[in-house]
Protein backbone atom coordinates (compact mmCIF):
# COMPACT_ATOMS: atom_id res chain seq x y z
CA UNK A 1 0.00 0.00 0.00
CA UNK A 2 1.03 3.25 -0.97
CA UNK A 3 0.33 7.28 -0.35
CA UNK A 4 1.32 10.21 -2.04
CA UNK A 5 3.35 13.21 -0.03
CA UNK A 6 2.50 16.31 -1.53
CA UNK A 7 0.20 19.26 -0.28
CA UNK A 8 -2.54 18.49 1.00
CA UNK A 9 -4.73 18.27 4.39
CA UNK A 10 -3.52 17.35 8.05
CA UNK A 11 -4.97 17.26 11.39
CA UNK A 12 -3.82 19.06 14.47
CA UNK A 13 -3.82 18.51 18.01
CA UNK A 14 -7.59 18.93 18.47
CA UNK A 15 -8.68 16.74 15.52
CA UNK A 16 -9.34 19.83 13.22
CA UNK A 17 -8.35 19.87 9.30
CA UNK A 18 -5.52 21.87 8.55
CA UNK A 19 -6.17 24.05 4.90
CA UNK A 20 -3.96 23.15 2.14
CA UNK A 21 -1.24 26.00 0.93
CA UNK A 22 -3.44 28.14 -1.37
CA UNK A 23 -6.56 27.86 0.13
CA UNK A 24 -8.92 30.99 0.59
CA UNK A 25 -10.14 30.51 3.85
CA UNK A 26 -6.22 30.05 5.24
CA UNK A 27 -5.87 33.40 5.08
CA UNK A 28 -9.02 34.67 6.43
CA UNK A 29 -8.60 37.11 9.40
CA UNK A 30 -10.46 36.72 12.77
CA UNK A 31 -12.49 40.74 13.86
CA UNK A 32 -9.86 42.38 16.40
CA UNK A 33 -13.05 42.69 18.82
CA UNK A 34 -13.77 40.15 21.07
CA UNK A 35 -16.54 37.60 20.75
CA UNK A 36 -18.53 39.55 23.33
CA UNK A 37 -18.42 42.25 21.40
CA UNK A 38 -19.10 40.91 17.90
CA UNK A 39 -21.68 38.83 19.53
CA UNK A 40 -24.84 40.79 18.57
CA UNK A 41 -24.03 41.58 14.93
CA UNK A 42 -22.68 38.06 13.67
CA UNK A 43 -24.92 36.68 11.65
CA UNK A 44 -25.22 33.15 13.91
CA UNK A 45 -26.56 35.10 16.39
CA UNK A 46 -29.70 36.28 13.84
CA UNK A 47 -29.96 32.85 12.70
CA UNK A 48 -30.34 31.64 16.53
CA UNK A 49 -32.95 34.67 17.52
CA UNK A 50 -34.50 33.76 13.87
CA UNK A 51 -34.59 29.86 15.42
CA UNK A 52 -36.33 30.93 18.53
CA UNK A 53 -38.78 33.32 17.07
CA UNK A 54 -40.02 30.47 14.11
CA UNK A 55 -40.14 27.66 16.97
CA UNK A 56 -42.92 29.51 19.12
CA UNK A 57 -45.63 29.30 16.13
CA UNK A 58 -44.09 25.62 14.59
CA UNK A 59 -44.00 24.27 18.33
CA UNK A 60 -48.01 25.33 19.11
CA UNK A 61 -48.86 23.63 15.81
CA UNK A 62 -47.37 20.79 16.21
CA UNK A 63 -48.70 20.25 20.10
CA UNK A 64 -51.65 21.20 18.65
CA UNK A 65 -51.89 18.34 16.17
CA UNK A 66 -50.17 15.87 19.03
CA UNK A 67 -52.70 16.48 21.49
CA UNK A 68 -56.10 16.81 19.77
CA UNK A 69 -55.18 13.60 17.63
CA UNK A 70 -53.56 11.50 20.40
CA UNK A 71 -56.82 12.30 22.57
CA UNK A 72 -58.97 11.56 19.62
CA UNK A 73 -57.26 8.20 18.98
CA UNK A 74 -57.62 7.43 22.54
CA UNK A 75 -60.93 8.18 22.75
CA UNK A 76 -61.73 6.06 19.95
CA UNK A 77 -59.60 3.03 21.72
CA UNK A 78 -63.45 1.63 22.71
CA UNK A 79 -63.96 1.28 18.69
CA UNK A 80 -61.18 0.12 16.28
CA UNK A 81 -60.92 3.31 14.44
CA UNK A 82 -58.58 4.37 17.43
CA UNK A 83 -55.82 2.76 16.59
CA UNK A 84 -54.92 4.11 13.45
CA UNK A 85 -55.89 7.49 14.32
CA UNK A 86 -53.26 7.05 16.68
CA UNK A 87 -51.07 5.83 13.55
CA UNK A 88 -51.97 9.22 11.62
CA UNK A 89 -50.53 10.88 14.82
CA UNK A 90 -47.50 9.72 14.93
CA UNK A 91 -47.32 9.47 11.14
CA UNK A 92 -48.07 13.59 11.29
CA UNK A 93 -45.76 13.89 14.12
CA UNK A 94 -42.70 12.06 12.02
CA UNK A 95 -43.55 15.00 9.63
CA UNK A 96 -42.93 17.82 11.46
CA UNK A 97 -39.87 16.04 12.57
CA UNK A 98 -38.68 16.42 8.73
CA UNK A 99 -39.50 20.05 9.23
CA UNK A 100 -37.88 20.69 12.79
CA UNK A 101 -34.24 18.65 11.43
CA UNK A 102 -34.17 21.46 8.35
CA UNK A 103 -34.84 24.35 10.65
CA UNK A 104 -31.80 22.90 12.94
CA UNK A 105 -29.94 22.13 9.88
CA UNK A 106 -30.68 25.83 8.07
CA UNK A 107 -30.31 27.94 11.39
CA UNK A 108 -28.41 26.31 13.98
CA UNK A 109 -25.68 23.87 12.19
CA UNK A 110 -27.21 20.67 13.70
CA UNK A 111 -26.94 18.12 11.22
CA UNK A 112 -29.18 15.07 12.43
CA UNK A 113 -29.47 12.32 10.15
CA UNK A 114 -32.88 11.23 8.94
CA UNK A 115 -34.28 8.27 11.31
CA UNK A 116 -35.19 4.54 10.29
CA UNK A 117 -38.05 4.82 7.83
CA UNK A 118 -41.27 2.73 9.52
CA UNK A 119 -40.71 -1.56 9.36
CA UNK A 120 -43.97 -3.08 8.55
CA UNK A 121 -43.96 -6.82 9.31
CA UNK A 122 -47.27 -7.38 6.80
CA UNK A 123 -48.37 -5.40 3.63
CA UNK A 124 -50.81 -3.18 3.49
CA UNK A 125 -52.28 -0.43 5.65
CA UNK A 126 -52.73 -2.86 8.44
CA UNK A 127 -49.36 -3.20 8.12
CA UNK A 128 -48.76 0.23 8.25
CA UNK A 129 -50.60 0.44 11.25
CA UNK A 130 -48.78 -1.81 13.22
CA UNK A 131 -45.08 -0.83 11.66
CA UNK A 132 -46.16 3.24 12.94
CA UNK A 133 -47.22 1.88 16.56
CA UNK A 134 -44.18 -0.15 17.22
CA UNK A 135 -41.60 1.87 15.95
CA UNK A 136 -39.66 3.42 19.05
CA UNK A 137 -38.88 6.59 16.26
CA UNK A 138 -42.37 7.98 15.83
CA UNK A 139 -42.63 7.83 19.93
CA UNK A 140 -40.09 10.08 20.76
CA UNK A 141 -41.25 11.99 17.67
CA UNK A 142 -44.21 12.44 19.82
CA UNK A 143 -42.28 13.20 22.79
CA UNK A 144 -40.75 16.01 21.02
CA UNK A 145 -43.65 17.56 19.80
CA UNK A 146 -45.01 17.67 23.79
CA UNK A 147 -41.77 18.41 25.09
CA UNK A 148 -41.09 21.52 22.92
CA UNK A 149 -44.44 23.36 23.19
CA UNK A 150 -43.45 24.46 27.00
CA UNK A 151 -39.76 25.22 26.06
CA UNK A 152 -40.28 27.13 23.17
CA UNK A 153 -42.93 29.10 24.93
CA UNK A 154 -40.22 29.79 27.50
CA UNK A 155 -36.93 30.53 24.89
CA UNK A 156 -39.40 32.48 23.33
CA UNK A 157 -40.30 35.01 25.93
CA UNK A 158 -36.76 35.18 27.69
CA UNK A 159 -35.11 35.88 24.14
CA UNK A 160 -37.86 38.52 23.00
CA UNK A 161 -37.96 40.10 26.61
CA UNK A 162 -33.66 40.80 26.70
CA UNK A 163 -33.24 41.76 23.59
CA UNK A 164 -36.12 44.24 23.24
CA UNK A 165 -35.23 45.31 26.75
CA UNK A 166 -31.73 45.57 25.62
CA UNK A 167 -31.88 47.48 22.43
CA UNK A 168 -34.48 49.77 23.97
CA UNK A 169 -32.24 51.00 26.91
CA UNK A 170 -29.19 51.06 24.53
CA UNK A 171 -31.20 53.33 22.41
CA UNK A 172 -32.72 55.29 25.07
CA UNK A 173 -30.79 58.78 24.30
CA UNK A 174 -32.26 58.62 20.57
CA UNK A 175 -35.59 58.78 21.61
CA UNK A 176 -35.27 62.31 22.81
CA UNK A 177 -34.64 63.18 18.99
CA UNK A 178 -37.63 60.85 17.51
CA UNK A 179 -40.05 62.18 20.72
CA UNK A 180 -38.90 65.41 21.18
CA UNK A 181 -42.16 66.96 22.55
CA UNK A 182 -41.46 64.57 25.42
CA UNK A 183 -38.50 65.94 26.28
CA UNK A 184 -38.27 68.13 29.46
CA UNK A 185 -37.56 72.10 28.82
CA UNK A 186 -35.70 72.79 32.24
CA UNK A 187 -32.63 70.67 31.57
CA UNK A 188 -29.50 70.59 29.69
CA UNK A 189 -30.04 71.70 26.19
CA UNK A 190 -28.25 69.10 23.92
CA UNK A 191 -28.99 70.18 20.32
CA UNK A 192 -30.82 72.84 18.24
CA UNK A 193 -31.71 76.16 18.36
CA UNK A 194 -33.97 78.05 20.59
CA UNK A 195 -37.11 77.50 18.72
CA UNK A 196 -36.31 73.93 18.03
CA UNK A 197 -34.39 73.06 21.48
CA UNK A 198 -33.81 69.52 22.97
CA UNK A 199 -33.13 68.86 26.58
CA UNK A 200 -32.69 66.33 28.68
CA UNK A 201 -33.61 65.59 32.14
CA UNK A 202 -31.37 63.98 33.53
CA UNK A 203 -28.08 62.89 31.83
CA UNK A 204 -26.68 60.74 34.48
CA UNK A 205 -30.10 58.43 34.35
CA UNK A 206 -30.22 58.64 31.00
CA UNK A 207 -26.19 57.21 30.90
CA UNK A 208 -26.88 54.52 33.30
CA UNK A 209 -29.46 53.40 31.22
CA UNK A 210 -28.12 53.21 28.33
CA UNK A 211 -24.94 51.70 29.98
CA UNK A 212 -27.43 49.15 31.39
CA UNK A 213 -28.91 48.61 28.21
CA UNK A 214 -25.41 47.88 26.39
CA UNK A 215 -24.66 45.14 29.20
CA UNK A 216 -28.20 43.52 28.45
CA UNK A 217 -27.43 43.46 24.37
CA UNK A 218 -24.04 42.13 24.95
CA UNK A 219 -25.52 39.63 27.33
CA UNK A 220 -28.56 38.70 25.12
CA UNK A 221 -26.68 36.85 21.96
CA UNK A 222 -25.28 33.85 24.96
CA UNK A 223 -28.42 33.51 26.52
CA UNK A 224 -29.94 32.99 22.93
CA UNK A 225 -27.14 30.40 22.45
CA UNK A 226 -27.85 29.06 25.52
CA UNK A 227 -31.39 28.68 24.65
CA UNK A 228 -30.58 27.09 21.39
CA UNK A 229 -28.48 24.67 22.97
CA UNK A 230 -30.95 23.12 24.49
CA UNK A 231 -33.28 22.69 20.92
CA UNK A 232 -30.08 21.11 19.11
CA UNK A 233 -29.99 18.58 22.44
CA UNK A 234 -34.02 17.97 22.11
CA UNK A 235 -33.15 17.46 17.64
CA UNK A 236 -30.48 15.24 18.27
CA UNK A 237 -31.52 12.82 21.44
CA UNK A 238 -35.83 13.16 19.87
CA UNK A 239 -35.59 13.26 16.04
CA UNK A 240 -32.80 11.41 14.91
CA UNK A 241 -32.35 8.00 14.66
CA UNK A 242 -31.47 5.21 18.00
CA UNK A 243 -28.26 5.01 19.37
CA UNK A 244 -29.23 1.22 18.11
CA UNK A 245 -29.91 2.00 15.03
CA UNK A 246 -26.75 3.73 14.29
CA UNK A 247 -24.35 1.46 15.38
CA UNK A 248 -26.13 -1.48 13.49
CA UNK A 249 -25.24 0.67 10.24
CA UNK A 250 -22.06 1.30 11.73
CA UNK A 251 -21.26 -2.30 12.28
CA UNK A 252 -22.58 -2.91 8.71
CA UNK A 253 -20.28 0.07 7.05
CA UNK A 254 -17.79 -1.81 8.74
CA UNK A 255 -18.43 -5.35 8.25
CA UNK A 256 -18.24 -4.30 4.34
CA UNK A 257 -14.60 -2.94 5.13
CA UNK A 258 -13.25 -6.33 6.87
CA UNK A 259 -14.45 -7.75 3.95
CA UNK A 260 -13.36 -5.71 1.12
CA UNK A 261 -9.82 -5.74 3.37
CA UNK A 262 -10.00 -9.54 3.53
CA UNK A 263 -10.48 -9.82 0.20
CA UNK A 264 -7.81 -7.72 -0.96
CA UNK A 265 -5.34 -9.47 1.07
CA UNK A 266 -6.38 -12.88 -0.50
CA UNK A 267 -5.94 -11.58 -4.00
CA UNK A 268 -2.83 -10.14 -2.96
CA UNK A 269 -1.62 -13.16 -1.59
CA UNK A 270 -2.48 -15.26 -4.92
CA UNK A 271 -1.00 -12.40 -6.87
CA UNK A 272 2.14 -13.14 -4.63
CA UNK A 273 2.23 -16.47 -4.76
CA UNK A 274 1.72 -16.69 -8.82
CA UNK A 275 3.84 -14.09 -9.55
CA UNK A 276 6.45 -15.05 -6.90
CA UNK A 277 7.17 -18.25 -5.42
CA UNK A 278 4.71 -20.22 -7.81
CA UNK A 279 6.41 -19.24 -10.83
CA UNK A 280 10.02 -20.19 -9.18
CA UNK A 281 8.93 -23.87 -8.23
CA UNK A 282 7.43 -23.80 -12.01
CA UNK A 283 11.01 -23.34 -12.86
CA UNK A 284 13.00 -25.18 -10.08
CA UNK A 285 10.52 -28.48 -11.47
CA UNK A 286 11.84 -27.86 -15.36
CA UNK A 287 15.37 -27.68 -14.40
CA UNK A 288 15.33 -30.46 -12.20
CA UNK A 289 13.69 -31.99 -15.19
CA UNK A 290 16.38 -31.41 -17.46
CA UNK A 291 18.96 -32.33 -14.85
CA UNK A 292 17.84 -35.67 -14.86
CA UNK A 293 17.67 -36.48 -18.39
CA UNK A 294 21.11 -35.48 -18.39
CA UNK A 295 22.85 -37.64 -15.60
CA UNK A 296 23.70 -39.75 -17.92
CA UNK A 297 24.87 -38.15 -20.74
CA UNK A 298 26.68 -34.83 -19.22
CA UNK A 299 26.80 -35.47 -15.10
CA UNK A 300 28.80 -31.85 -15.14
CA UNK A 301 25.94 -29.85 -16.92
CA UNK A 302 23.40 -32.03 -14.63
CA UNK A 303 25.54 -30.71 -11.21
CA UNK A 304 25.33 -27.29 -12.65
CA UNK A 305 21.61 -27.32 -13.04
CA UNK A 306 21.27 -29.05 -9.45
CA UNK A 307 23.25 -25.77 -8.30
CA UNK A 308 20.96 -23.60 -10.17
CA UNK A 309 17.93 -25.09 -8.88
CA UNK A 310 19.46 -25.06 -4.91
CA UNK A 311 19.68 -21.52 -5.00
CA UNK A 312 15.86 -20.96 -6.81
CA UNK A 313 15.04 -23.10 -3.84
CA UNK A 314 16.56 -21.10 -1.41
CA UNK A 315 15.20 -17.79 -3.10
CA UNK A 316 11.41 -19.68 -3.31
CA UNK A 317 12.08 -20.45 0.73
CA UNK A 318 12.68 -16.29 1.31
CA UNK A 319 9.86 -15.60 -0.49
CA UNK A 320 7.66 -17.78 1.32
CA UNK A 321 8.95 -16.84 4.50
CA UNK A 322 8.58 -13.13 3.38
CA UNK A 323 4.44 -14.23 2.54
CA UNK A 324 4.28 -15.67 5.49
CA UNK A 325 5.54 -13.15 7.63
CA UNK A 326 2.73 -10.48 5.90
CA UNK A 327 0.01 -12.79 6.45
CA UNK A 328 1.00 -12.99 10.32
CA UNK A 329 4.61 -12.66 11.39
CA UNK A 330 5.17 -15.54 13.82
CA UNK A 331 7.38 -13.30 16.06
CA UNK A 332 4.53 -10.87 17.00
CA UNK A 333 2.80 -14.83 18.30
CA UNK A 334 5.44 -15.30 19.92
CA UNK A 335 7.36 -12.32 21.13
CA UNK A 336 4.61 -9.18 21.14
CA UNK A 337 4.91 -6.17 19.65
CA UNK A 338 8.21 -5.14 20.50
CA UNK A 339 10.36 -7.73 19.18
CA UNK A 340 7.60 -7.83 15.91
CA UNK A 341 8.18 -4.22 15.36
CA UNK A 342 11.85 -4.22 15.76
CA UNK A 343 11.84 -6.52 13.28
CA UNK A 344 10.47 -4.78 10.45
CA UNK A 345 11.85 -1.66 11.55
CA UNK A 346 15.00 -3.12 11.06
CA UNK A 347 14.51 -4.02 7.41
CA UNK A 348 13.62 -0.21 6.92
CA UNK A 349 15.77 1.83 4.51
CA UNK A 350 15.54 4.47 7.20
CA UNK A 351 16.79 4.16 10.79
CA UNK A 352 14.32 3.60 13.11
CA UNK A 353 13.95 3.66 16.26
CA UNK A 354 10.99 1.88 18.24
CA UNK A 355 9.87 2.43 21.23
CA UNK A 356 7.21 0.08 22.91
CA UNK A 357 5.64 0.91 26.74
CA UNK A 358 2.94 -2.03 27.33
CA UNK A 359 1.99 -3.51 30.37
CA UNK A 360 0.44 -6.63 28.99
CA UNK A 361 -0.20 -7.31 24.96
CA UNK A 362 -3.63 -6.06 24.10
CA UNK A 363 -5.43 -8.66 22.37
CA UNK A 364 -4.94 -10.37 19.64
CA UNK A 365 -6.70 -8.72 16.50
CA UNK A 366 -5.80 -5.31 17.72
CA UNK A 367 -1.44 -6.42 17.69
CA UNK A 368 -1.80 -7.48 14.72
CA UNK A 369 -3.69 -4.12 13.32
CA UNK A 370 -0.97 -2.26 14.78
CA UNK A 371 2.06 -4.40 13.67
CA UNK A 372 0.39 -4.01 10.21
CA UNK A 373 -0.21 -0.03 10.68
CA UNK A 374 3.21 0.56 11.37
CA UNK A 375 4.78 -1.88 8.79
CA UNK A 376 2.75 0.22 6.06
CA UNK A 377 3.74 3.59 7.60
CA UNK A 378 7.46 2.07 7.32
CA UNK A 379 6.85 1.60 3.91
CA UNK A 380 5.71 4.72 2.88
CA UNK A 381 8.35 6.27 4.84
CA UNK A 382 10.90 4.04 2.98
CA UNK A 383 9.05 5.19 -0.18
CA UNK A 384 8.24 8.32 -0.71
CA UNK A 385 9.25 10.41 2.75
CA UNK A 386 12.56 11.29 1.98
CA UNK A 387 13.43 10.92 5.50
CA UNK A 388 16.79 10.56 7.50
CA UNK A 389 15.05 8.74 10.22
CA UNK A 390 12.05 7.67 11.84
CA UNK A 391 10.60 6.94 15.79
CA UNK A 392 8.17 4.58 16.66
CA UNK A 393 6.13 4.86 20.16
CA UNK A 394 3.50 2.43 21.38
CA UNK A 395 1.84 2.64 24.21
CA UNK A 396 -1.55 2.43 26.61
CA UNK A 397 -4.01 5.48 28.06
CA UNK A 398 -6.68 3.86 29.90
CA UNK A 399 -8.44 1.44 27.27
CA UNK A 400 -6.85 2.83 24.26
CA UNK A 401 -3.89 1.41 22.50
CA UNK A 402 -1.52 4.34 20.92
CA UNK A 403 0.76 4.17 17.85
CA UNK A 404 2.72 7.39 16.81
CA UNK A 405 5.14 6.86 13.67
CA UNK A 406 6.90 9.92 13.44
CA UNK A 407 9.59 10.85 10.24
CA UNK A 408 11.77 13.81 9.53
CA UNK A 409 10.57 13.74 5.61
CA UNK A 410 9.17 16.08 3.24
CA UNK A 411 5.72 15.91 4.34
CA UNK A 412 2.60 16.61 2.86
CA UNK A 413 1.14 13.16 3.06
CA UNK A 414 -2.90 13.30 2.03
CA UNK A 415 -5.14 11.10 3.96
CA UNK A 416 -8.36 12.78 2.04
CA UNK A 417 -8.16 11.54 -1.59
CA UNK A 418 -8.45 7.64 -2.11
CA UNK A 419 -4.27 7.19 -1.03
CA UNK A 420 -3.26 4.18 1.30
CA UNK A 421 -3.69 6.50 4.10
CA UNK A 422 -6.98 6.19 3.34
CA UNK A 423 -7.49 2.71 3.15
CA UNK A 424 -5.26 2.19 6.20
CA UNK A 425 -8.08 4.84 8.18
CA UNK A 426 -10.79 2.79 7.03
CA UNK A 427 -9.37 -0.34 8.55
CA UNK A 428 -9.06 0.61 12.00
CA UNK A 429 -12.01 2.22 11.85
CA UNK A 430 -13.49 -1.07 11.47
CA UNK A 431 -12.44 -2.14 14.86
CA UNK A 432 -13.53 1.91 16.25
CA UNK A 433 -9.71 2.95 15.45
CA UNK A 434 -9.09 6.53 14.36
CA UNK A 435 -5.88 7.26 12.66
CA UNK A 436 -4.92 10.76 12.73
CA UNK A 437 -2.29 12.77 10.17
CA UNK A 438 -0.45 15.93 10.73
CA UNK A 439 1.77 16.30 7.39
CA UNK A 440 2.61 19.89 6.81
CA UNK A 441 3.95 20.82 3.56
CA UNK A 442 8.39 20.47 4.08
CA UNK A 443 7.68 17.81 7.41
CA UNK A 444 7.73 16.73 9.82
CA UNK A 445 4.78 14.31 9.45
CA UNK A 446 3.07 12.67 12.17
CA UNK A 447 1.22 9.75 12.04
CA UNK A 448 -1.10 8.27 14.99
CA UNK A 449 -3.32 5.31 15.64
CA UNK A 450 -5.93 5.05 18.25
CA UNK A 451 -7.46 1.41 18.64
CA UNK A 452 -9.69 -0.23 21.35
CA UNK A 453 -7.21 -2.38 23.79
CA UNK A 454 -10.00 -5.31 23.81
CA UNK A 455 -11.80 -5.78 20.79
Amino acid sequence: MSTEYGQGYGLDEAGDAWPAPGDRSAGTRRSPLPAALRAPFEGRTWRELAYVLTGLPVAVVLFTWAVTTVSLGAGLLVTFLGIPVLAVALAGCRGFGVLERMRARALLGVSVADPEPVRSRRPGFLGWVGGMLGSGVSWRHLLYAVLQYPWAVFSFSVAVSFWATGWSLLTYPLWFWVFPMYAGQDGIQLYGDAHHAIYLDNPFEIAVTALVGLLLTLVTPWIVRALTAVDGVLVRGLLGPSRLSARVVELESDRGVVVDAAAADLRRIERDLHDGAQARLVSLAIDLGMAKEKVREDPQAAARMVDDAHGEVKTALQELRALARGIHPAVLTDRGLDAALSAIASRCTVPVRVEVDLPARPAPAIEGIAYFTVSELLQNISKYSGARSATVDVWRSEDRLLVQVLDDGVGGADAAHGSGLAGLAGRLDAVDGVLVVDSPAGGPTRVIAELPWRT
